[in-house]
């Protein structure tokens, strides 16, 4: 039995960080990422497709998002299940109950486990819903039928694998262990776990398909997942269009410019990028031409100063000039500082300072 299983979608998402045109676009491209749900599960031939909780980021969905998570699931050729978790919980009002789905798609809308049964597949799938933004361990106690001991046992839904302290339906690895499932498709934590397995139960989940932040970096996909009874295995395949990375640069004794554009990698365009500069520098770096520079080389950047003054920066403090009084007064300053964060405050004050000593652009912001 071959499983098409994504998860943590999180349609809609605010983008706060970029600016309205381009997280307006950013939704588009989020939506989608539904189109590209149904192509795989046509070329890949899933028996079933599980999507297991929050494919939406609130109850406050677009109508376009609406129409399009309809019309790509009618595209979709197999049964799909839905989980709803802790960003789209279901409830009356919810945006799932405001539609009206294709007939191949199941979504779960109680607090208690169900079970629907595919007899072309010989298999059993079972799901819940939140009704909230919190759960309790909604698994616990959950025992594959014996009648239903011979099929292939599948659940769906969303939580929180390990942590029996979260308010967000603790799944037990023991009680898992215990349950009689072949496979447990969860949603709720980004970061993809890979196949895991407890007692004769494989896990996984296969985190966001796409990153919405510096948080979410990298390379994400789906899951698929090929079972049956005693075997299972997990290929990850990514359908994301765009990708967050963090990338760290020593502008130390070197032009910052070049020191970028050599540690960038091949097409970057799509992508969003926070460069953070590192290292030691005998004065303020002029941030509006490395930004100038890379202007056209990112969807979107953000640069961030942690680069720290060259010891060497001090040596006028004590001449006989504004600088030299300027460099002095915090100079002793920083020497008397109890902490890096207070050093680090005071250097970037130096930066400004000496920047309008010079009469040069104040261009040293910490991170734009």
């Amino acid at each position: 039995m071959r499983i098409l299983h994504a998860a943590d979608l999180h349609l809609d998402s605010p983008f706060e960080g970029l600016s309205a045109g381009k997280a307006a676009l950013r939704r588009g491209e989020q939506r989608d990422l539904l189109y590209r749900l149904a192509n795989l599960a046509a070329s890949e031939k899933a028996d079933v497709v599980l999507l297991a909780g929050d494919l939406l980021d609130s109850d406050n969905a677009y109508r376009e998002t609406a129409e399009d998570l309809v019309r790509s699931l009618s595209m979709i050729n197999v049964p799909v299940f839905i989980s709803p978790g802790n960003h789209d919980w279901y409830s009356s009002k919810c945006p799932y109950a405001k539609v009206r789905f294709p007939e191949n798609v199941r979504i779960f809308k109680k607090q208690e486990i169900e079970a629907v049964e595919l007899v072309d597949c010989d298999a059993v799938v079972y799901g819940a819903a939140f009704t909230g933004k919190h759960s309790e361990a909604l698994t616990d106690g959950f025992k594959v039928p014996e009648k239903f001991a011979d099929k292939i046992n599948i659940m769906c839904i969303h939580g929180e694998y390990g942590n029996r302290e979260s308010l967000y339906n603790p799944v037990s690895e023991e009680k898992i262990a215990e349950s009689g499932l072949d496979y447990l498709a969860l949603g709720h934590i980004h970061k993809a776990s890979g196949l895991l397995k407890t007692g004769d139960t494989y896990v996984s989940w296969p985190g966001c398909p796409e990153g919405r932040g510096f948080d979410e970096t990298g390379m994400k996909y789906v899951n698929i997942i090929d079972l049956e009874k005693g075997s299972c295995s997990l290929s990850q395949i990514s359908i994301s269009s765009r990708k967050y990375e963090i990338l760290y640069v020593d502008v130390t004794d070197t032009d910052p410019v070049l020191a970028i554009h050599s540690s960038i990698p091949d097409e970057t365009v799509k992508d969003v990028y926070r460069i953070i500069l590192r290292g030691e520098t005998d004065e303020f770096l002029d941030l509006n031409r490395i930004k100038r520079s890379l202007s056209d080389l990112f969807f979107e950047y953000r640069i961030k100063d942690e680069t720290r003054l060259k010891r060497n920066i001090w040596e006028s403090a004590g001449d006989d000039s504004l600088r030299g009084l300027f460099l002095s007064k915090m100079m002793k300053r920083y020497d008397s500082a109890k902490t890096e964060s207070e050093k680090k405050a005071i250097e970037s004050s130096v930066r400004w300072g000496l920047a309008a000593i010079d009469n040069a652009e104040e261009v040293c912001v910490h991170e734009n």
